[in-house]
């Protein structure tokens, strides 16, 4: 599919057929758990968001029915579950009209991703455009570091840019990560420079969630299983939140980001 062929109805096709959307890999156990997770306040599941609702267990599954398309059987307890195709699309609607806003000369954006092997690419895509388009793209705080935990014990990050796209590194690998760290640091670094704030922040995990928390304008996307930008968007501290599998192989996103660039008038 082309820019010019994309429609929302072939994208939504396409979406089911290669499990963006639809019935997608993340299981209903994992859903629940980070459902869980989220509702104890489970640093890993906030995303450097602080919610202020009530958000328990029922709370969050009610609202991921409603706004991602999970199933809202609280009896569903294993097995599938699924993304509601129709909601990304009205997302990626509304993401798009955040991306055209920022897409002029005098705007400053910063890109970022805590999904290097899923959502580089959508990312990447989106940075070359809105540099086209005359976007001045941020690179603050290259190379800040911090000390984190993993399952093979202590390690550390540092805050890498692969073009204008921010994430962090172990310096051997582009790594995953939840943590609201990196875009606080970030966000820091320019306020020490003298710097306002980004226009808008477009990112995932924490780096959406962690700019969100700052008052910062931000829009990312969340898998079925990532509740903390949905509530994020409920509370008004996240301007948009995509539904969708963050971690199909790359090349899968290329529909999807040739959509949301044509719908922004970056195409």
């Amino acid at each position: 599919m082309t820019p010019d062929t994309v429609t929302a109805g072939r994208l939504r096709d396409y979406l089911v057929e290669s499990r963006i959307a639809g019935d997608v890999a993340t299981t209903r156990e994992d859903n629940l758990t980070k459902y869980a997770m989220f509702a104890k306040r489970v640093p890993q599941a906030m995303f450097g968001l602080s919610p202020r609702g009530r958000w328990d267990r029922t709370a969050v599954l009610e609202l991921m029915a409603r706004v991602v398309g999970v199933d809202p059987d609280p009896g569903h307890v294993r097995g599938a579950d699924r993304i509601d195709p129709d909601l990304t699309i009205a997302a990626l609607d509304r993401l798009a009209e955040q991306v055209g806003s920022v897409a002029r000369p005098g705007a400053r954006v910063l890109v970022a991703t805590g999904h290097p092997a899923g959502l580089l690419p959508v990312h990447l895509a989106v940075a070359r455009a809105l540099s086209r388009a005359g976007t001045e793209l941020l690179r603050p705080g290259a190379g800040w570091s911090y000390d984190t935990f993993t399952r093979s014990g202590p390690s550390s990050r540092e805050i890498r840019y692969v073009e204008h796209v921010a994430m962090v590194s172990n310096r051997g690998e582009l790594n995953h990560s939840h943590s609201a760290r990196p875009v606080r640091a970030a966000l820091d670094a320019l306020d020490q420079s003298g710097a306002t704030p980004p226009d808008l922040v477009i990112g995932d995990h924490g780096w959406a969630g962690g700019a969100g928390a700052a008052g910062v304008a931000a829009v990312g996307f969340a898998d079925s299983n990532d509740p903390a930008l949905f509530v994020g968007e409920e509370e008004g501290d996240v301007a948009v939140s995509v539904p969708l599998d963050d971690n199909v192989a790359p090349h899968l996103y290329e529909p999807l980001t040739a959509y949301l660039l044509a719908r922004a008038g970056l195409a």
